[in-house]
């Protein structure tokens, strides 16, 4: 009976394990449902909002493999025509830019590399089996099964604790035909009381800092956006005023050839020959300004197709009538001194909350680092509790538990290492305390 209940036992584990060999699409989209949902969870506890958020792009349905240059290459030549607004402008940004797309990513690997770390403080299941056939000098022959199911999890107080349940099968074919099936359910902890215990432990630090990286990426994606934005309509207005200026040289220009052509018409026996050939040299000088306006606002042109994605074969029409709205509406006022606005700015600009952030993070290492010249003193426990005869991977007796508890302790005797490191974090604490006076000096000077 016992040797049936271990089949089963085995088949039951190995149809698991066929089962966790999930496909790579499967595990493509439980990253992105965990990332996201991450980002998300940050914008809405950073801002008190969010909006949708992914990273995909019109190649992300399709296998790498699938891609050839050649189509890319091709790609590139596409020609057509686009009317553009500068709503049509941001949305193209957003959608095909690749800077943005870059800082997307950014952000989604900041927030994926926190599921990495959350996962270690989580319930980690493994199960392994291994079959070996064996044949002595005696040319007795015997085989054996060892499966092991468990899971082990780290704690936020920088204990560890695992729990396992092992199943060793053994049987000869030869000799004494002997059957042996035994179990051992053990349960071991692991808990620091001194160095290492809880927030300054430094897997637990380590996430702690995977957290505030993810608070700074959506940070500074925000900040990305607006600016971004920013320098999409800059760009957009800035295109406008060379086309306006490259149509006014180009008048220019037809007013010279004009007048060069009356003062020619005129040369026979009423206007001086310096005179004509000075107009000829303002056509000239008109001229050159027209082409070297046209050939500026081409290059303009062509580097604001690529900030947006686009094929520099597509032609684009932009909407004049946006330049004359601005001229129209004039700046806005702004009622703040510098003073003011000095101080709105580090209370309300995500790159110096992040700067207030990341100084706050270097005396954080310190007090870690310090920790970490303290005495290793542990509590350690383990209990396990094997089957009973007959053989029977599910018959226990709980009254035969075995368990031990002890204390183990690690006198800081050498700590050379550990010393050099909390060394280190204090320079790195006083560097970025001058990093982070030089960006308040900068963001002074730049509002005043």
């Amino acid at each position: 009976m016992g040797v049936v209940r271990a089949r089963s036992f085995l088949q039951v584990l190995a149809g698991v394990l066929l089962l966790a060999g999930c496909s790579a699409g499967h595990y493509r989209r439980s990253a992105d449902k965990e990332t996201y949902g991450i980002i998300q969870a940050y914008e809405g506890k950073i801002f008190g909002h969010t909006n949708a958020f992914t990273i995909n792009t019109p190649y992300s349905a399709r296998k790498p493999e699938a891609i050839p240059p050649s189509e890319l290459i091709e790609d590139r030549l596409q020609t057509g025509w686009r009317a553009l607004t500068i709503a049509g402008a941001l949305d193209l940004a957003v959608s095909r830019s690749r800077l943005y797309q870059s800082a997307k990513e950014t952000l989604y690997l900041t927030a994926l590399s926190l599921t990495g770390l959350r996962y270690a403080f989580s319930p980690q299941f493994f199960a392994n089996s291994a079959a070996t056939f064996t044949r002595d000098t005696d040319r007795d022959q015997s085989s054996s099964v060892n499966s092991q199911v468990g899971v082990s999890q780290l704690m936020k107080s920088g204990g560890q604790l695992s729990a396992s349940l092992a199943n060793d099968i053994l049987r000869y074919y030869t000799g004494d035909p002997r059957r042996s099936l035994v179990s051992l359910l053990t349960v071991n902890l692991s808990q620091p009381l001194l160095r290492g215990f809880g927030r300054n432990n430094p897997a637990v630090e380590a996430l702690t800092q995977a957290q505030r990286n993810v608070v700074y990426a959506v940070r500074n994606y925000s900040f990305f956006q607006d600016q971004f934005a920013l320098g999409v309509v800059n760009d957009y207005f800035g295109l406008l005023a060379q086309k306006d200026t490259t149509r006014n040289r180009y008048t220019n220009y037809l007013g010279r050839v004009q007048s060069t052509q009356r003062l020619e018409a005129r040369a026979v026996d009423r206007e001086r020959l310096a005179d004509v050939d000075q107009a000829r040299q303002a056509e000239l000088t008109a001229k050159n300004n027209y082409v070297n306006a046209a050939a500026a606002y081409r290059n303009s042109l062509d580097q604001f197709k690529i900030k947006l994605g686009l094929p520099l074969g597509e032609k684009l029409a932009l909407d004049d009538q946006a330049l004359d709205e601005i001229e129209q509406n004039g700046l806005v006022p702004a009622p703040l001194n510098a003073q003011a606005a000095y101080r709105v700015a580090t209370a309300k600009q995500l790159e110096i909350l992040n700067a207030i952030d990341k100084f706050e993070d270097t005396k954080r290492k310190v007090r870690v680092a310090a920790n970490q010249l303290q005495a290793d003193l542990k509590i350690v426990a383990d209990a396990n509790l094997a089957s009973d005869a007959p053989t029977d991977y599910a018959r226990f007796d709980p009254d035969k538990v075995r368990a031990n508890v002890g204390l183990a302790l690690n006198l800081p005797i050498d700590r050379l290492p550990e010393r050099n490191s909390y060394r280190a974090a204090l320079v790195t604490f006083e560097a970025e305390l001058r990093n982070f006076t030089l960006t308040l000096d900068t963001l002074k000077e730049s509002i005043d």
